[in-house]
């Protein structure tokens, strides 16, 4: 769990630090992470190697920040 804490923090301050031309990358970079961080924590829990509540927490953590992600970006797409 503090891993993705560190990579949450780290987005947000890529966004922040970088020039506005360039900001638009994070969200999408963000939207990798938890797609990867929610397939990632669904093969623990078909798999069953960590327990449980731990497997369910992490994907319904990361796949609620996914699909915020996934809004935002089709959002963003339909404005172009």
């Amino acid at each position: 769990t503090r891993i993705f804490g560190v990579r949450a923090v780290a987005a947000g301050l890529g966004y922040l630090a970088s020039p506005t031309s360039g900001q638009f990358r994070w969200p999408r970079l963000a939207l990798m992470v938890d797609v990867t961080d929610t397939v990632h924590g669904t093969a623990h829990l078909i798999r069953g190697d960590i327990p449980r509540v731990s497997a369910v927490a992490l994907v319904v953590l990361t796949g609620g920040y996914m699909s915020v992600g996934a809004t935002r970006l089709a959002k963003d797409l339909a404005r172009v």
